[in-house]
């Protein structure tokens, strides 16, 4: 085995089987907790949920550790393009960006449009079906900022170029969410929620990069760069863990009378979004291959555009179209399947792992 080979620990090992004791145990706490759950709920900052997003930061913040921000600065600047540093980074975010916003919100809006429209019209009136279309066109629209850098962290990925990608991903992002929504639904006069938007990267990004940032630098004054790897780094990966599994429980809580009391149409919206989901991480991890991408920068690349902004996607649907709505609960749906999704995949990337 490569020594460059990610090592799996216990947690990982069996981290399917921990999913779905979460899974499960948010149900049921969601079930015995009924509205006192809301009181959590509520603790928001923009649609942003505060203990939801501690949780996240948690598992962001041992990805950034690991950036050496010497190699980001000389990467941007392209002063290793002689060494053939930056051309398959630069790969990578053609690969990115191509997939995610040429590729992605179209299969998104194709794939809603078959079962919603089409395969699902014995089962769901003509007005629901739009409005489920439209909830999956937010989704499609709206590729991964934050978690991508959790799905990096698990699966090996270079933290580099990871941190190089969202950056470049939030700033078209800025740019073509709204065409290709107003393109997609037709609907002219999308006031993107700025605020949602902003905090979301001040939360999930900014603030646990400059966190990552000086401890990096201190520890690697401090400790030197042996003891950052071999003895602090390796403790932070079960704490990245417990956060995503804690994250799991509390968002099946939220959601859990809903899920209870609507398990089948739950199932008609997980099916199309859960192939969309695999087809694009399949589309992009092929395209990285084919790219001669190494897989440090090929396991990132396939996992943003798999994944979506799901704080963004959720908050413009009850904007638009009302907290109740199909579009609505397709985009809750959109979270609640994507966390088991995206760490099987992760487990996909580890096992087809090559150097």
């Amino acid at each position: 085995m490569s020594n460059s080979q990610p090592t799996i620990g216990f947690f990982e090992k069996y981290l399917t089987a921990w999913v779905l004791l979460c899974i499960a145990a948010g149900i049921a706490l969601g079930k015995v907790a009924g509205s006192g759950m809301q009181v959590i709920a509520d603790l928001e900052i923009n649609t942003v949920n505060i203990p939801v997003a501690f949780l996240i930061w948690l598992m962001i913040y041992p990805m950034m550790v690991q950036v050496d921000f010497d190699s980001v600065r000389r990467t941007l600047l392209r002063r290793r393009l002689r060494e053939g540093a930056v051309g398959p980074q630069l790969k990578g975010l053609g690969l990115t960006v191509v997939v995610n916003w040429l590729i992605k919100p179209f299969t998104m809006a194709f794939f809603a449009w078959i079962f919603f429209s089409k395969l699902y019209v014995a089962w769901i009136t003509p007005e629901l079906a739009n409005e489920y279309i439209a909830g999956a066109i937010l989704l499609g629209a709206a590729p991964c900022t934050a978690m991508v850098f959790v799905w990096s962290y698990l699966s090996g990925g270079d933290p580099n170029y990871t941190l190089v990608q969202v950056s470049v991903n939030d700033l078209i992002l800025l740019v073509l969410f709204i065409p290709i929504v107003q393109l997609l639904l037709g609907i002219t006069g999308i006031a993107i929620p700025w605020g949602v938007l902003v905090t979301s990267v001040l939360v999930f990004v900014v603030i646990p990069l400059v966190a990552g940032y000086l401890t990096h630098r201190w520890l690697m004054h401090a400790k030197g760069e042996a003891w950052f790897k071999t003895q602090f780094l390796p403790k932070l990966k079960p704490l990245s863990i417990a956060a995503l599994l804690l994250t799991l429980i509390l968002l099946f809580a939220f959601q859990g009378e809903k899920i209870l009391a609507n398990p089948y149409d739950i199932l008609l919206i997980a099916i199309p979004l859960a192939l969309q989901t695999y087809f694009i991480f399949f589309l992009s991890w092929k395209g990285g291959r084919w790219l001669k991408l190494p897989y440090r920068t090929c396991a990132p690349a396939s996992m943003i555009g798999a994944s979506n902004f799901f704080e963004l996607s959720v908050a413009v649907a009850i904007a638009l179209f009302g907290l109740n709505s199909g579009a609505a609960l397709v985009t809750v749906v959109g979270v609640l399947i994507e966390v088991p999704i995206m760490l099987h995949l992760v487990r996909i990337s580890r096992r087809w792992h090559y150097t």
